[in-house]
């Protein structure tokens, strides 16, 4: 068993990973470089497209997700795991990625139609990223998928983005069975609308995102008042609040932090709510369509949100908050002057209707630039939180006058800390943790510390290295552990039939629910099942209770 590491070695963008076995070839990711190292992706893939099996799929950020369709485009037919709403969400950005891609080359091909240079392709097209939603297959966290006779997989809740995944593999190598745990990127704990990372028992390997890996996220708490400070602030003084912001996720959780001050208390805003009198505007139509996504998938959210939707409220609209579609509405946002709140993408301010806003708004003195997510190496947004004074957008010089802000509390990647007690969860300390997805310094820090704390042996991997992992094992994997007391009783089964007719009655059904769930619990210990059965019975409870949630949120209450 091989693996190699063919994006986010020495960087944290290009996210993609290669794990050969029996005859087997597999990726973890195939997302875009972005930054100073942007021009790879055009480059040849380093293995044959056509010859990968499966693609493992941790989330649907374009630096993990963005060079699928090429990958289709050059060959792949394999298929593509990941979690439902990762895929509802690829949907959309991967259609946008290849608007952008074709535009940009569009936008480059006059210039060189004008200078006789020669004209360039697109990487890939959108009638490419249409191609490569045939071969995904989305399945639900927790389930437990059997790829092929040597390989067994579980998605689990990374707690990142919507849908974001820690991926379990067990691979059976001859008479052996190796675990490898893919971390994707892990989010922090107690962030709003989604769960936190899942703790995993144990790893033979470990493959780790290190993004903030010698950094810890100051203001957790006090991040969203340091936010709203910054709009008064701003917005007194007749400015225009200027938010970058990732179209997928962080997005929502402004608008979900938001949500509460604006149809809440607002604790900073003395008597009387000023904030309810300043209008936020989404400039993203992706950002529209992810939202619609979020709503739809609120069976994945965490029981504080869950609860608020059974309520009633809504946590991603309130009153003030407007969905821009249009070129024009977006253009008008800039011909006023009047003090408002613009969240646009994208979040590194590479491409998008932000860089115009950026145009707009980075001379004005009045007006504040917030950062609130990572900026990689050589993107527009790091230079400009570096402190450049002068950048260049549209061929035009633009000198800036105002204040940049870096709220890092909004962070959808965990600190040293947060990255440090996940590993702490494993109750068996693998064998090895490859360390990725990180600027140099952050991985060589991050690796001294885990070494050092909690005496894992840490690699950080090289291009162009194979790394043969056969020597090592783990035990045979119990499909499903649960210590319950053993049963003869099967009625499960008719419950569950009964559970799906019964719509109309949400409370019954999940009462209902909950009676089928304890009888196959009871059962599971039960000598006379085989570990098919039980994954089997543990793939049915998950889907049943992915259709409770969603006919609970369908329903209104």
């Amino acid at each position: 068993m091989k693996l190699r590491f063919l994006g986010a070695v020495k960087g944290v963008t290009g996210s993609c990973h290669y794990i050969e076995f029996n005859g087997k070839k597999a990726l973890l990711d195939c997302g875009m470089f972005q930054g100073k190292d942007e021009d790879l992706n055009s480059q040849e893939l380093e293995v044959n497209p056509g010859e990968i099996d499966y693609l493992f799929l941790s989330h649907s950020h374009i630096d993990h997700s963005g060079r699928i369709p090429l990958l289709v485009k050059r060959g792949f037919k394999g298929i593509i795991y990941c979690s439902k709403p990762t895929y509802d969400l690829c949907e959309i950005m991967l259609i946008d990625s290849a608007h952008i891609q074709e535009t940009e080359a569009e936008w480059k091909n006059r210039k060189n139609k004008r200078s006789g240079r020669k004209i360039i392709e697109p990487i890939y097209t959108q009638n490419d990223a249409l191609d490569s939603f045939q071969y995904f297959k989305p399945v639900l966290y927790e389930q437990i998928i059997d790829v092929d006779e040597n390989l067994r997989i579980r998605f689990r809740d990374a707690g990142h983005i919507l849908g974001s995944s820690i991926i379990e593999m067990w691979f059976k190598i001859e008479n052996k069975t190796i675990k490898v745990v893919y971390t994707g990127d892990l989010g922090m704990n107690d962030k709003p609308l989604l769960k936190d990372p899942t703790i995993i028992d144990s790893a033979d390997y470990v493959i780790m995102e290190a993004t903030y890996g010698n950094r810890i996220h100051e203001n957790l708490i006090q991040r969203t008042e340091e936010l709203i400070n910054i709009i008064l602030n701003t917005t007194k003084r007749g400015g225009t609040v200027v938010i970058p912001s990732f179209a997928v996720g962080r997005t929502q959780e402004i608008i979900y932090e938001l949500n509460k001050y604006y149809d809440g208390k607002c604790k900073v805003c003395g008597n009387e709510n000023e904030l309810k009198n300043i209008p936020v505007y989404i400039d993203s139509p992706l950002a529209t369509k992810a939202t619609e996504i979020f709503i739809r998938n609120s069976n994945v959210f965490d029981d504080e949100a869950k609860k608020n939707i059974f309520s009633g409220d809504n946590p991603l609209e309130f009153e003030n908050l407007h969905f821009t579609q249009s070129a024009e509405e977006s253009k008008e946002l800039n011909f006023s002057l009047k003090p408002k709140i613009i969240i646009s993408a994208s979040g590194m301010c590479e491409a998008g209707r932000i860089k115009h806003h950026l145009k707009h708004n980075l001379w004005r003195k009045e007006s504040s630039i917030v950062f609130v997510g990572y900026q990689a190496e050589g993107t527009l947004g790091r230079r400009i939180l570096d402190g450049e004074k002068d950048v260049k957008l549209f061929g035009e010089e633009i000198h800036i006058n105002a204040e940049i802000h870096n709220v890092e509390g909004f962070s959808g990647h965990a600190d040293k800390i947060a990255l440090i007690n996940w590993l702490k969860g494993f109750k068996d300390k693998p064998k090895k943790v490859f360390i990725v997805h990180g600027e140099p310094n952050s991985k060589e820090e991050f690796a001294k510390e885990v070494e050092g704390t909690l005496q894992m042996k840490c690699i950080i991997p090289q291009y162009e290295t194979i790394y043969d992992i056969n020597d090592y094992v783990l035990e045979e994997m119990n499909a499903y552990e649960i210590n319950t007391e053993k049963s003869d009783d099967i009625e499960w089964l008719n419950k569950e039939r009964k559970i799906i007719k019964l719509t109309e009655d949400v409370e019954k059904l999940r009462k209902l629910f909950d009676d089928a769930l304890q009888l196959t619990q009871n059962y599971i210990n039960n000598d006379n099942i085989k570990k098919e059965s039980l994954i089997k019975i543990n793939n049915n409870i998950l889907e049943l209770e992915n259709e409770l949630l969603n006919l609970t949120i369908l329903s209104g209450k």
